[in-house]
């Protein structure tokens, strides 16, 4: 690399800012990390990819990736603020919950919030023995109902909370041991789909608009 090109580089860095991360209020509004820019409006729509680890500080929670994006900046105090983009726990996590002569029923869902958001929700039921094909049917319609039950009646902030802490998980496991032995049950991954406005929802895409 020639000089004149390292000096350019460092110069294209000299000129940009550093952005703190700020988590919605669900997460309490903390910092989650850094982001910089040479022009505000090109942070908007970038995704952050944290974990709960980092948010809660619980360890516990390390293998939980939460995924935040970029909604608006506060360029005075260098601020930038998301909403929940989704979730999805680690695969290796995933892989050591599947055992030899067990069963994993999967059952992906589109729901509503109360408040109107639209999500997509990836539910994992291990058994503790491998079962027959009519015994997963029934497995999955009762995640589907616990789903068309619970997340109708609670806000976007209630079910992240239900999904990350494991409420929403338990209850579906409770629910299938009436049928057949259950080992865990995870809320795998979630996916935000759409965003109320009061044209109806709109697909919670973001996209960088530069200043007029």
């Amino acid at each position: 690399m020639s000089s004149r090109r390292r000096g350019a580089v460092r110069d294209k860095w000299r000129i940009k800012q550093w952005y703190n991360i700020i988590a919605p209020e669900v997460f309490n509004k903390v910092i989650v990390g850094q982001t910089p820019a040479d022009e505000s409006w090109k942070i908007i729509g970038r995704v952050v990819d944290t974990t709960l680890y980092d948010i809660t500080g619980d360890f516990t929670y390390v293998h939980i990736h939460v995924y935040l994006q970029a909604i608006d900046v506060d360029e005075r105090n260098l601020q930038v603020f998301t909403r929940f983009k989704g979730h999805e726990l680690a695969r290796d996590y995933i892989r050591s919950l599947t055992r030899r002569k067990s069963s994993k029923v999967e059952g992906i869902f589109e729901v509503t919030t109360k408040d109107g958001y639209v999500l997509r929700l990836t539910i994992d039921t291990f058994t503790a023995y491998r079962c027959q094909t009519s015994q997963k049917r029934a497995i999955r319609k009762i995640q589907k109902e616990v789903v068309e039950e619970i997340v109708p009646t609670v806000t976007l902030d209630e079910l992240i909370n239900m999904m990350l802490f494991g409420d929403l998980a338990e209850e579906i496991t409770q629910r299938a041991r009436k049928i057949y032995p259950i080992r865990r049950t995870e809320i795998y991954k979630s996916k935000l789909l759409y965003v109320p406005s009061p044209e109806g929802p709109v697909k919670a895409v973001v996209v960088p608009q530069p200043p007029a």
